[in-house]
C-alpha cells in the first residue's frame, strides 16, 4: 500500500485529511462568484485545500480551474510567464479545441509556443523573455473573459507582487480582476502582515474586495481519527497519543506532523504498534536530513538577521520584538537594528508574524539549532 502520509502535494480525496468545513465554504463562495484571500501561515495546507476544493465532478466539468504558485516571481515579467504556462498546462489534457482558444487568445505569443510530435502545445517561454508583459498579461485576462466556461484563477503566495520592483502590479491586477465577470478568483498567501495589509487596508487597491479566509490548524481529533485509519487501512496500529504529542510539538501544522507520519508508518511493520516513544528517532532523522541546508542558511545569514533570528528561536515566540528587556537579554543592538533585521526575515520567509508575535517558520530549523547548543530553550 502506499504511504498514506503525503509529503508532496495534493495525492486526492483519499489522502486529504480534513477540512470538510473550508471546502464547503469555498465551493459555496466560488458557486455564487465571490473573490476569495486565503491566508495562513506556510506548511498549514492552503495550496492542498484549493486542490481538494477543485477535485470533484461539479468543479472539473462546470469550470476551468487555474492554480499557480508565484513565490519565486521577482517581477511582473515572471508573474505573466508563470501565469501562462499554468493556463495552458491546465487546458492541454481538455483537448485541442480548449487550448487553442487560448493560443489564439495570446497571439503575440503564438510564434513563440511550441508543439511536441504529437502537436502537443508547451509553453516554452523562459524567464524574462516576454518581450511585453503588460500586453500578454492583457490577452491572458482577455481569455479568461471570453473562455468557453466560467473559470477559477487561484493565485499561490500572491503577497509576492508587494516586492516586485514594478510599483503598480497590484492596481493594475485589481482593474483585469474587476473587468473580468467570467472568472474569480483566490488570492492565497502565507505572510500574513503582507496579505492583511493588501485586503484590509483603505489605501490599498484590493480593500473590501475578497472574503478574507483565514486558515485554522486542522482539529486534534479529526487528525487523530485520519491517523488511525489511515495505520488499519495499512495492516498497523498507532497509538492515539502520537498524534497528541506530535499535535502539541508542532502545533498542528500540517506539514510537520505529516513528514513525521510518513516516516513512522514506514517504520512500522504490518501487525505492529506504533508508539509514542518512536517519535523522537523520526524526527531525529528528519532534521539530520536537512542538516546541510541548514548550515548553509546561518552561514549566508548577514550577521544582525542570524543574531535575531537566534534570539527568536531561543525565546520560541516573541510579542515585544522591540522591547528593551528582549534586546538586552539577547545582546542585541538596538531597536532600529532589530527592525531592518526583522523586515529582511520576514521578507525571506524564516520569520513569521502573527498578530504581533513573532516566531520561526520551519520548526525543524529549530530543532536543528537546539541540537547545535546554537540556542537554549529550557
Amino acid at each position: 500500500m502506499k504511504n498514506p502520509f503525503v509529503t508532496n502535494g495534493y495525492a486526492g480525496n483519499e489522502y486529504f485529511c480534513d477540512r470538510v468545513a473550508e471546502t464547503a465554504d469555498l465551493r459555496q463562495l466560488l458557486r455564487n462568484e465571490n473573490n476569495i484571500a486565503l491566508i495562513s501561515p506556510r506548511r498549514l495546507g492552503k495550496t492542498e485545500l484549493i486542490n481538494h476544493v477543485f477535485d470533484c465532478d461539479e468543479f472539473r466539468n462546470d469550470f476551468h480551474c487555474f492554480v499557480v504558485d508565484i513565490y519565486a516571481s521577482k517581477s511582473l515579467n515572471d508573474l505573466v510567464n508563470l501565469l501562462g504556462k499554468a493556463v495552458l498546462d491546465t487546458l492541454r489534457p481538455k483537448g485541442k479545441a480548449v487550448w487553442e482558444k487560448f493560443l489564439s487568445a495570446v497571439s503575440s505569443l503564438r510564434p513563440e509556443i511550441s508543439f511536441d510530435i504529437n502537436g502537443q502545445p508547451s509553453w516554452s517561454i523562459g524567464i524574462g523573455e516576454l518581450r511585453n508583459p503588460v500586453a500578454t498579461l492583457d490577452e491572458i485576462f482577455s481569455y479568461l473573459q471570453n473562455a468557453d466556461k466560467p473559470c477559477i484563477l487561484a493565485i499561490d503566495e500572491f503577497q509576492q507582487i508587494t516586492k516586485y520592483p514594478e510599483t503598480t502590479v497590484e492596481a493594475t491586477i485589481r482593474t483585469y480582476v474587476q473587468k473580468t465577470t467570467n472568472a474569480h478568483f483566490i488570492f492565497s498567501g502565507s505572510q500574513r502582515h503582507l496579505m492583511t495589509g493588501m485586503f484590509t487596508s483603505p489605501s490599498r487597491p484590493f480593500y473590501q474586495s475578497v472574503t478574507i479566509i483565514n486558515l485554522q490548524p486542522i482539529p486534534l481529533d479529526k487528525y487523530t481519527g485520519f491517523t488511525v485509519e489511515k495505520f488499519e487501512q495499512g495492516g498497523k496500529k498507532v497509538a492515539k497519543d502520537v498524534v497528541s504529542v506530535l499535535y502539541e510539538r508542532f502545533d498542528g501544522v500540517t506539514s510537520y506532523i505529516h513528514r513525521v507520519l510518513n516516516i513512522l508508518y514506514s517504520r512500522t511493520e504490518a501487525g505492529c504498534m506504533c508508539e509514542s516513544g518512536d517519535i523522537d528517532n523520526a524526527v531525529d532523522f528528519l532534521v539530520r536530513m536537512s542538516s546541510d541546508s541548514y548550515e548553509s542558511l546561518l552561514y549566508q545569514m548577514p550577521l544582525k538577521q542570524r543574531d535575531l533570528l537566534l534570539a527568536i528561536a531561543s525565546e520560541g515566540k516573541v510579542s515585544q520584538i522591540m522591547g528593551g528587556k528582549f534586546i538586552k537579554k539577547h545582546s542585541l543592538l538596538s531597536s532600529s537594528s532589530v527592525s531592518s533585521a526583522l523586515k529582511g526575515l520576514l521578507d525571506k520567509d524564516f520569520v513569521t508574524e502573527d498578530k504581533g508575535t513573532y516566531s520561526l517558520y520551519d520548526k525543524f530549523f529549530v530543532l536543528w539549532l537546539e541540537k547545535r547548543g546554537l540556542i537554549d530553550r529550557d
